[in-house]
């Protein structure tokens, strides 16, 4: 039985992610010690270029909302077809580096937390990359009807987040006990920070997702990343 994460942990979680900010690329992008060797490494991109591929097909326009946009991997290329972006993080860092990376005055940035926040308007789409993992079980159907509650009837919805896999993403870093939504994450300096950490079951998620009201596809990857798309349902 997961028990419920306090607001500690979500406090030590949010300063983890400010804190990473400037080796998060690494993460993605397999450098230095987050390289798993030649091998997994080209799994790893492959894999990748998978989700891309369904993001880019999804074709997401109009006004769209980013939810913990981060350094801008995902902004890069949503950037191509929204005609304006609200990209909303807990983190000044991320924004900062997110704002310098991809350079559009298309996109406004508000810092915020996404437990609290809550819009004044609705938009054409969302996006959300590497983030439902990191919502604490017990609040995760409040936070799929709060999503649902930001986007119009018909409008497009994207996420991406990672697979339990064993060793975890890469080699310092291990995933959560099967019973534990908390996990350990230790930075380049050395530092150790407890963070959220959840995996999914396809068919848990998609009916939670449809239960907020969400009309989703979900996919898995071979190894690495869990994925969905789909349209909100429902007023």
């Amino acid at each position: 039985m997961n028990s419920p994460v306090s607001a500690q942990t979500l406090q030590e979680m949010k300063m983890y992610y400010q804190e990473r900010a400037h080796e998060y690329d690494e993460w993605f992008y397999r450098q230095g010690h987050y390289s798993q060797g030649a091998e997994m490494d080209a799994r790893w991109f492959v894999e990748a270029d998978e989700v891309f591929t369904a993001f880019d097909t999804l074709h997401l326009t109009g006004d769209v909302l980013e939810l913990a946009p981060g350094t801008g991997i995902w902004t890069e290329r949503l950037v191509r077809t929204a005609t304006t972006i609200t990209a909303v993080d807990a983190s000044a860092e991320m924004i900062e580096i997110n704002r310098a990376k991809v350079g559009s005055d298309r996109i406004s940035y508000l810092q915020a937390d996404l437990f609290t926040w809550r819009p004044e308007r609705t938009y054409d789409g969302v996006l959300f990359a590497f983030w439902i993992s990191h919502v604490p079980l017990e609040r995760l159907d409040d936070f799929l009807r709060s999503v649902a509650s930001m986007l119009r009837s018909g409008s497009k919805v994207f996420f991406v987040d990672g697979q339990r896999t064993p060793g975890g993403s890469f080699a310092h870093n291990q995933p959560p006990a099967q019973d534990s939504q908390l996990t350990k994450r230790t930075l380049n300096d050395g530092r150790t920070f407890e963070i959220v950490k959840n995996y999914y079951d396809l068919v848990d998620l998609a009916a939670r997702c449809t239960q907020a009201g969400f009309d989703i596809t979900l996919r898995e990857t071979a190894t690495y990343f869990l994925y969905g798309y789909g349209t909100r349902t429902r007023d």
